[in-house]
């Protein structure tokens, strides 16, 4: 892969534009994490013949559709567990997921653990907005505490999923986490994640203003959007245990950036080195 100049980059030649106007809501942060997805991708040179796109069921999902290259558009849960297939029948692609915190942290949560065991080759990009944005605005493993949703109308009284400490401990080459206000960050560390050798997983935190802003009185998409390193998480976010209903929703440092890079085998190499050795064996 060659690097090319980000002056030459143009969205438009990596989008089905027939498919506008897109469905997502004024503000949606997704569109950001989609433009530096893209960005990432053109600054690699990965052609779109070799791109694969795998994303599973909600907003998140529905953002892989508008992407000229081979997407596929999957079972909620299931993209991490599609895209593992895809990337060990065809080495030659670039396999990048695209899923929400619902997706791949609830129904998908075994899907992404032995993702990060495995150590495949494919980067997973998981947009966090705290919420189930298209199924109804019901509460979501990372939803914070305190906040309204239609299943937590007294407000969510759970701890968030830390999703970057369980992708580390569970053995991703690869983790990072990065918010939409800073896209050229993003873009970077999407780069970075894509180029790496092994299982990457970025978690992006994204603006739902619609479902979850509008809920909670967290303002317009301008407000929401500035609010994203300071007041817009709590500090129980991978909180384990304490009393999280009366702690108060206050502003905390969250990392981002790449947080967890180690060079470990890539387990398709394994797979397809331990086959043809088993072949050897047999013809021998």
């Amino acid at each position: 892969m060659d690097e090319i100049s980000a002056d030459s980059f143009n969205i438009r030649d990596y989008l089905r534009l027939e498919l506008f106007p897109h469905f997502l809501c004024p503000g949606c942060g997704h569109g950001i994490a989609l433009r530096a997805l893209l960005w990432a991708i053109h600054e690699l040179g990965i052609d779109k013949n070799d791109l694969a796109i795998v994303s599973g069921i909600g907003c998140s999902g529905r953002t892989g559709a508008y992407i000229d290259a081979n997407t596929f558009h999957v079972t909620h849960g299931r993209p991490l567990a599609f895209a593992t297939g895809l990337a060990l029948a065809r080495p030659d692609l670039e396999v990048v997921v695209i899923t929400g915190d619902g997706d791949c942290l609830a129904i998908g949560g075994n899907h992404l653990i032995h993702a990060c065991r495995r150590n495949l080759n494919l980067t997973c990009m998981m947009l966090n907005n705290e919420v189930y944005g298209m199924t109804g605005g019901q509460a979501s493993p990372t939803t914070s505490a305190t906040r309204y949703t239609t299943t937590t109308q007294s407000g969510s009284i759970e701890p968030v999923f830390d999703a970057c400490a369980l992708a580390a401990a569970a053995g991703a080459g690869f983790v990072g986490r990065e918010v939409t206000i800073q896209t050229p960050a993003l873009k970077n560390l999407l780069r970075d994640a894509i180029a790496h050798k092994g299982f990457s997983f970025v978690e992006v935190l994204s603006d739902c203003t619609e479902i979850f802003g509008r809920k909670n009185d967290l303002g317009e998409s301008p407000e929401m959007i500035m609010t994203q390193k300071s007041t817009m998480r709590p500090a129980s976010y991978g909180v384990v245990g304490g009393n999280i209903v009366d702690e108060p929703f206050r502003a905390t440092n969250l990392k981002t950036g790449i947080l967890t890079r180690t060079d470990r085998p890539e387990y398709g190499a394994a797979y397809r080195a331990h086959a043809a050795g088993i072949r050897a064996a047999r013809k021998s």
